[in-house]
């Protein structure tokens, strides 16, 4: 820096310079360092718990940091609430969007706009489709958030940044609900944002996503910065083992060469609304073989949802079967799907995953609950179990009484693994299991349906990470609309046939 306190960086977006953040018993960021340029693509990787979130918080102003400089623009600041970062021209795209279900795409675009009533809204209308055209996001401004699919629903946060003329842009786990076409599509806006001289700082666990669009890496692991580095020349390996501070082995399952002959899930014409009462299934019809993974992929909103609740019980069909093992289960009955044999790694850990306000002991017991005296289970019997499990899951946390809130994402996932597993089930049906997760936990996820698949169990696991799917399956479906548009084995499939059959194309004859 110069004498008047100015970073010396000439174009710099923005620069966090020895940040420190703590909260309770945890040191977020450690001295964490972060330069990003005018003009550059800039991702921020790092392991669940790496501190990547709390430095993004910082410099969008939901955080303030207890030691460190912040820069935006060559000049620091201090930001007090996102509005401040707004002011500066920073903004984020989380992913949990904020939108209003019930207001139009350029209602929510323009939301916080001064004027009120007095907004033109053909203006409005058109200011979001020139920002679309440009951008090459197109979405229609009239239509309700309610009425989008959750890539289009992402579109419309970053039309909101770009209307208020953000020049960083933060963007966490964009691809996650993406088409691979989808993702090349925002890869390409994000190279014409950064050709138009903003910043954008991009979160991914999808390595391969950052070697293709990013220009430079900034690592975060245990809270602190340990690497920035161009990402020419730069491998996914080395990337990876800069995350988590030891060599991955890379590893790819192989399928085994014999079809499964002995159906351990059977799901037959099963047919459900949605939420609003609109038919979300439509006779779907899918087998899964003992010791068989099937990876069920598709664009989010597509009845991924609906057809989890109603395998595990969750959901009431209106028509249809599903069978375990030869025999029917009763459907909308979550305690029979249980005794049945399914096991549930749901899309949502902490919301219906775990409770959060209960602990790790009590988490892990949920399941078992009729294995003890009447409603209740020994504290002792299950603190030990949950020890011993703890151990063999690698669930890191002080001990089986920390509330389950306190956890990190991949911990959590963990817990949910831990129960569901242990109760030895004939069938995993595994939603997202993956999601938001840094490359360590995703291994540790893999190996455990990997095993579970080896030990006999049949896997239905629901992505919509192809590359998972191209890593995991014996065999892979495709659902658009509400149906299986597509089935084949994973020796079969392709990135680009399995991408165009999720956004509606037909499946060759």
């Amino acid at each position: 820096m110069n004498a008047d306190g100015r970073a010396e960086a000439w174009g710099s977006a923005i620069s966090a310079r020895s940040i420190t953040k703590r909260f309770p018993g945890v040191l977020a960021n450690d001295d964490v360092n972060l330069d990003v340029q005018l003009g550059e693509v800039h991702a921020l990787l790092g392991e669940n718990g790496a501190g990547k979130s709390t430095l993004s918080n910082i410099l969008t102003g939901l955080y303030r940091p207890d030691a460190g400089e912040l820069y935006i623009a060559g000049e620091r600041v201090s930001l007090r609430s996102p509005l401040d970062a707004i002011a500066r021209r920073v903004a984020m795209v989380h992913q949990q969007f904020r939108l209003i279900p019930v207001f139009t795409v350029a209602q929510n675009v323009l939301l916080g706009e001064r004027g009120g009533v007095r907004l033109n809204r053909r203006k409005m209308e058109q200011r979001v489709r020139d920002l679309g055209e440009h951008y090459g996001l197109p979405v229609d401004p009239n239509a309700y958030i309610w009425q989008l699919s959750v890539g289009e629903q992402q579109r419309v946060e970053i039309l909101k940044a770009l209307h208020r003329e953000a020049q960083t842009l933060i963007l966490d786990e964009p691809t996650a609900v993406l088409t691979p076409q989808e993702a090349d599509a925002l890869f390409a806006t994000m190279r014409q944002m950064a050709a138009e001289d903003r910043a954008v700082i991009f979160i991914s666990h999808k390595l391969h996503e950052v070697l293709a669009v990013a220009d430079n890496v900034t690592v975060l692991r245990g809270g602190r910065s340990v690497a920035t580095r161009p990402t020419a020349g730069a491998t996914a390996h080395d990337l990876a083992s800069l995350m988590v501070g030891r060599d991955i082995v890379s590893t790819r399952f192989e399928p085994p060469q014999a079809e499964a002959t002995e159906i351990a899930l059977q799901i037959i014409d099963l047919t459900a609304d949605n939420d609003r009462g609109q038919e979300a299934l439509h006779g779907v019809s899918l087998d899964v073989g003992v010791g068989e993974i099937v990876v069920l992929v598709g664009v989010a909103g597509n009845g991924q949802r609906e057809f989890v609740e109603c395998i595990t019980g969750l959901r009431k069909a209106s028509a249809g079967n599903v069978r375990i093992a030869s025999e029917i289960v009763r459907l909308g009955d979550a305690r029979a799907t249980i005794s049945a044999g399914i096991a549930h790694i749901p899309e949502d850990r902490l919301g219906t995953g775990v409770s959060p306000s209960l602990s790790i002991a009590e988490n892990l017991a949920l399941t078992r609950y009729r294995s003890g005296r009447g409603p209740f289970i020994p504290r002792a019997a299950n603190r030990a179990r949950a020890v011993e499990l703890m151990e063999m899951f690698d669930i890191r946390a002080p001990g089986p009484d920390t509330p389950a809130r306190q956890l990190s994402g991949g911990n959590l996932q963990k817990v949910v693994l831990a129960r569901e597993f242990s109760s030895n089930p004939k069938v995993i049906v595994a939603a997202s299991p993956t999601r938001g997760l840094d490359v360590g936990a995703i291994e540790t996820v893999h190996g455990h349906l990997r095993a579970a698949a080896a030990g006999g169990a049949g896997v239905l696991l629901v992505s919509e990470d192809l590359d998972e799917a191209l890593a995991l399956a014996h065999r892979i479906a495709v659902m658009h609309d509400g149906r299986i548009v597509g089935q084949m084995p994973v020796r079969d499939a392709t990135r680009e046939g399995l991408g165009l059959l999720m956004a509606g194309a037909k499946a060759a004859a």
